[in-house]
Formats: structure tokens, sequence, C-alpha cells
């Protein structure tokens, strides 16, 4: 199995403090980087196309950008962060983070990049983004379930079948 490499893609939107992107950097789990290459999934909470586990074979990182919740429309519109790369949507999961727990798809950077790389097959590197955090553990294991089913789903329309079984009010 080729392991994808995390990265984020920093916007310092939010408190540098509570930034889970910027402790990710700072322990060297993820790489921060300044422009986004063309063989790296941009996970884009806006793009039509979800993350399958076969996304694994077609990129050489997964990168998150780390902006506000309250920006990320503004930041979609008017930057081309989201177009650069190869745009991934994650299938839904909920949040653990203490700002937005248990709130449908309000992941933290460090949420979206561990939820990415358990589904790309990198189970390990998932757990040790999420250890870094007091309340990283709780994410897996609210979402344990789910991330097995996406992680084995195949195809778009598996991961879309998926993700209707566990939130069928989704669309």
């Amino acid at each position: 199995m080729q392991h994808v490499k995390p990265q984020v893609y920093m916007m310092r939107q939010d408190d540098p403090f509570k930034c889970t992107a910027a402790k990710l950097a700072k322990f060297k789990i993820a790489e921060p980087v300044k422009f986004i290459r063309k063989d790296a999934i941009v996970l884009n909470p806006f793009s039509e196309t979800l993350l399958t586990k076969n996304d694994a074979g077609i990129a050489s990182s997964v990168c998150a950008v780390d902006c506000s919740w309250e920006r990320a429309d503004d930041v979609a519109k008017h930057q081309r962060v989201f177009s650069a790369g190869i745009g991934r949507r994650l299938p839904a999961m909920l949040a653990a983070n203490p700002t937005n727990y248990a709130k449908l798809g309000k992941l933290s950077s460090a949420e979206a990049l561990a939820g990415a790389l358990y589904i790309l097959g990198d189970r390990q590197t998932a757990a040790e983004i999420m250890n870094k955090f007091k309340w990283g553990h709780t994410f897996l294991e609210l979402n344990a379930n789910l991330l097995e089913d996406y992680s084995s789903a195949e195809t778009q329309e598996q991961m879309m079948q998926t993700e209707l079984e566990y939130f069928p009010n989704l669309k």
C-alpha cells in the first residue's frame, strides 16, 4: 500500500492556539505547504467527487485547507486553493472537537486529515494525528463504524450509498 503524505495549507484565520493544523505542523505530522501540487488530493467540502480508498493510487499527498468554517464559502469563491490539485469531498462524519462536538461535517483540519487517511488505508497515521489531541480518540470512536464502512467502499456509488445509509437526511 502506498502511503499518502498529510499536508496542510494554512490560511491563518483561526485562533493560533486552537489551530489543529498548526499543531500537526509543529509536531511534523503534517507538512505545511504554500502551494498545492497537481498530484495532491485537496479536501474540498464543495467538491462533487467523494474521496474513496482508490484515490490513494492517484495521489502523493492529501491536503487539508485550514480555514475558518465561517469563511469557507468566501475562500471557495475567491481563492484558487480549492481548484488546485485533485479535489475530493470527505463523506459525512461527526466532529469530536470541543467547538463543534457531534456536529455533522464541522471537522477540524486534524479530523479531516485523519478521516481522509483512514479512508485511504493509513489508519496508523490517522491515529497518530488524533493522538495529539485530548479529544482525538473521541473522533475515531464516534466515527468507528462509519470509517470502517467508508474505507471498504470501492466506488463513488458505494460511498454515496454508505453515506446515505448513515445520514438519510443529507440530500
